[in-house]
C-alpha cells in the first residue's frame, strides 16, 4: 500500500496520445477513459469517463502547436478532475510552451511563462512534471512542486552509438553552454560555443566559433529546435571550420516553418530528437532518429505515485548547474 493508495490514473488530451499510450504500456496500466471533442464553434467539450474520486491522477499533455488548443485542453482536464474529487493532479508537460518568454527582455512585453504557470496552478494542478525547460528558472514561477527531468540520459545512449571520433560538444549559442558542458562531461569531451547574434525571432547571424573544432566530430546540442535556422547554420559553420562528422542532438522537435527543409539541407550526418512533441505527417527530417522519453516518464510517474525520490534517476550523471 502506497501513501496515496493504489488508485493511479493516467489521462491524455489530443496533443500527443501516442506518448501517453507508451507510458501506460511501460507501467502496465490502462490509459484513462476520456472524451475530448469540439463543439461546432471550436470550443472544447471534455468528459472523463471513469471514476477518479480519491485517485492520484496524471495528465500527459505537451503544450506544443497548436499551443493554445493543447494548453486549454490541459487546463480543462485539470478543472474537470478537481471538480470530480481527484486526490492529487499532476500535469505532465513533456514540452512546456511559452518557456522562451521567461523575462522582460524589453519594455512593454508580457512574461507568458509566468502567466501559463499561474493558469496551470489555478486550474487545479498539485504538481508539474516537465522535461528540459528552456529556462530552468521557470520552476520558480510555480507555487507547487515541479519535477524537472533531463532528456540527456535518453539521448546519450544513442549519442554513444554514433561512434564520434575525438568528439567536441558544441552549443549553438552562449545560453546553451551549461547544457553543452553536461553533455561534454558525459562524453568526456571538450566544448565549443557558437557566438551568434539574434536579428529577429527567425533570423540569427553567426559571428564566430569559440573553441577548436577542426578535425573533430561535432555533437551539436540544444534543448529545442524551432525554425531550425540556428542549429542548421551552426552545422554549416563548424564544417567550414574543418570539423569531421556533425551530429545534431536536441530534446524538443518543435519544427515550425521551414525547419525540416533547413535540417535536410544542413551537413549533419545524424539528427537525434526525443518524442516529447509528435512529428506531423511529412514533418520528419531525412536523417532523424527519435528517442522515446516514455520509459523515463513512466519511471518518474511511478516514483511520484509511490512518494519516492525522482532525483535518484539522475544520480551519477552530470546535471547543468543552474537546475
Amino acid at each position: 500500500m502506497t501513501m496515496r493508495g493504489e488508485r493511479l490514473r493516467i489521462f491524455t488530451g489530443n496533443a500527443h496520445p501516442e506518448l501517453a499510450k507508451n507510458i501506460c504500456a511501460h507501467m502496465g496500466v490502462p490509459l484513462g477513459e476520456a472524451t475530448v471533442e469540439r463543439f461546432p464553434d471550436g470550443e472544447i467539450n471534455l468528459k472523463v469517463d471513469c471514476d477518479v474520486r480519491g485517485a492520484d491522477v496524471f495528465v500527459v499533455q505537451s503544450t506544443c502547436p497548436p499551443v493554445h488548443v493543447n494548453l486549454f485542453e490541459l487546463l480543462s482536464f485539470m478543472d474537470c478532475l478537481r471538480r470530480a474529487s481527484a486526490d492529487r493532479i499532476t500535469a505532465v508537460i513533456p514540452y512546456f510552451g511559452y518557456a522562451r518568454k521567461d523575462r522582460k527582455d524589453e519594455g512593454r512585453v508580457p512574461i507568458n511563462a509566468k502567466l501559463v504557470a499561474n493558469l496551470i496552478t489555478a486550474a487545479g494542478a498539485d504538481r508539474v512534471l516537465s522535461i528540459d525547460l528552456h529556462a530552468a528558472q521557470i520552476q520558480g514561477f510555480f507555487d507547487i512542486p515541479v519535477d524537472h527531468l533531463y532528456a540527456r540520459p535518453v539521448l546519450m545512449d544513442k549519442v554513444r552509438e554514433l561512434g564520434a571520433e575525438n568528439p567536441i560538444v558544441v552549443s549553438p549559442d552562449v545560453g546553451g553552454t551549461k547544457l553543452a558542458r553536461a553533455y561534454g562531461k558525459d562524453l568526456g569531451a571538450d566544448i565549443a560555443i557558437i557566438d551568434k547574434r539574434r536579428v529577429s525571432g527567425e533570423t540569427t547571424v553567426i559571428e564566430n566559433v569559440v573553441g577548436e573544432v577542426e578535425g573533430r566530430d561535432v555533437v551539436l546540442v540544444d534543448d529545442m529546435v524551432s525554425t531550425g535556422g540556428s542549429i542548421s547554420a551552426a552545422a554549416r559553420i563548424v564544417k567550414e571550420k574543418g570539423s569531421g562528422r556533425v551530429f545534431i542532438v536536441a530534446s524538443h522537435a518543435v519544427l515550425c516553418g521551414k525547419a525540416v527543409e533547413k535540417l535536410d539541407a544542413c551537413p549533419a550526418e545524424k539528427i537525434l530528437f526525443t518524442d516529447t512533441i509528435p512529428l506531423q505527417e511529412g514533418g520528419r527530417p531525412a536523417r532523424l532518429e527519435q528517442c522515446s522519453v516514455a520509459p523515463l516518464l513512466a519511471r518518474t510517474i511511478d516514483r511520484i505515485h509511490r512518494s519516492e525520490s525522482v532525483s535518484s534517476l539522475f544520480e551519477g550523471r552530470a546535471i547543468p548547474s543552474d537546475t
